[in-house]
């Protein structure tokens, strides 16, 4: 979920659980809430040591359920000292730990994954019910914000919009499901192992990106789930939104794309390879549905790229895109785009 988002659901929640004899002001509450809440996305500073240590921890240690009583006693005091101790640091440490749980689960709808466990694991949860940017999920509490400033001597419309979001969410749960039995029922024909993977599209809740996941390859589908027909192919300089929306079919006429987990059959040997060497291990963690998307040079001086396709996103460039080059007898990892211009032999 966007950081902007988040920060605005922290103040809605503070807003909902406010007591009515609170030792903060309204606006002191929500305002804590709101920074509380974009807290945890303070992980982005890694970025700027190195981008792959940032894809590779973000949403970890501030996103840690294991250390949420941490971070909530260290902002309450932090906002304790900043308030110059007008307030009690307790409530403000509430307040945060509201904010950062809120923070927290708003990720782990999102098909990112959340390291909820750290220090004890760094395994990921997801359940990808929505969209990281959904306008719909943020007019929610925009609305429910609007509607406590409406109505100040009342928490319904906060409690309101809680409900209402609460609601979207589990819609998004039992669609997410039928795109997952769209999957199932797919990897039922073609046969063999699989296993089923449902990632929610941006625009339109009923959009899904199916995976079917076998050992060496993938097959993808994009998917309505309310239309009957396909729609109409766009013409060649259509806008990319209509390119995008355009194709996405009903599960009975879903256009499956296969897709080899590490390529051709003459370069999956080196392929597999580097994706199991030192270099890629980072990534390695990281990525659920990796592939490979392109092999650049000789065999001798060669560049294997890999991307993640559960961000496969129609009419856009695939991001988090990461590779080796071979560096003598070494592999060198790089961020797509930003390798050298000749590996070194």
């Amino acid at each position: 979920m966007d950081t902007l988002t988040h920060a605005l659901s922290g103040a809605l929640l503070a807003r909902a659980t406010e007591p009515k004899a609170s030792t903060l002001p309204r606006a002191t509450r929500m305002w804590v809430g709101f920074w509380a809440a974009a807290f945890p996305d303070s992980d982005f500073v890694l970025s700027f040591v190195d981008p792959l240590v940032y894809l590779t921890t973000h949403r970890g240690v501030t996103h840690s359920i294991v250390l949420l009583p941490l971070w909530a006693v260290g902002l309450g005091m932090t906002f304790f000292l900043l308030l110059r101790r007008r307030y009690p640091w307790r409530p403000l440490a509430v307040v945060s730990l509201l904010g950062i749980s809120a923070h927290i689960i708003g990720d782990v709808i999102t098909a990112y994954g959340t390291m909820l466990f750290v220090p004890l694991s760094e395994a990921r949860v997801a359940w990808p019910t929505t969209f990281i940017i959904d306008p719909y999920f943020t007019a929610i509490i925009v609305m429910g914000l609007i509607g406590a400033g409406l109505w100040r001597d009342t928490r319904a419309p906060a409690v309101l919009a809680l409900t209402l979001l609460t609601a979207y969410v589990g819609f998004q749960g039992v669609l997410h499901q039928r795109a997952v039995t769209v999957g199932h029922a797919y990897a039922a024909r073609i046969g063999g192992t699989a296993k089923v993977h449902a990632m929610p599209q941006p625009f339109i809740p009923f959009h899904w990106l199916v995976v079917v996941e076998q050992p060496d390859r993938y097959q993808l589908a994009y998917v309505s789930l309310w239309r009957r027909e396909r729609a109409p192919a766009p013409p060649a300089d259509a806008h990319w939104l209509r390119r995008h929306l355009s194709v996405y079919d009903p599960p009975d006429r879903a256009r499956w794309t296969d897709v080899a987990r590490f390529g051709t059959a003459s370069r999956a040997p080196l392929a597999r390879q580097v994706w199991e060497s030192d270099a890629l291990a980072a990534y390695r963690h990281f990525a659920l549905l990796p592939a490979l998307f392109a092999a650049d040079g000789p065999d001798d001086r060669v560049c294997l790229w890999f991307q993640d396709l559960r961000f496969t996103l129609v009419g856009r460039e695939m991001p988090f895109r990461y590779g080796a080059c071979r560096d003598g007898a070494e592999w060198q990892v790089y961020r797509y785009g930003e390798q050298p211009s000749a590996p070194h032999g």
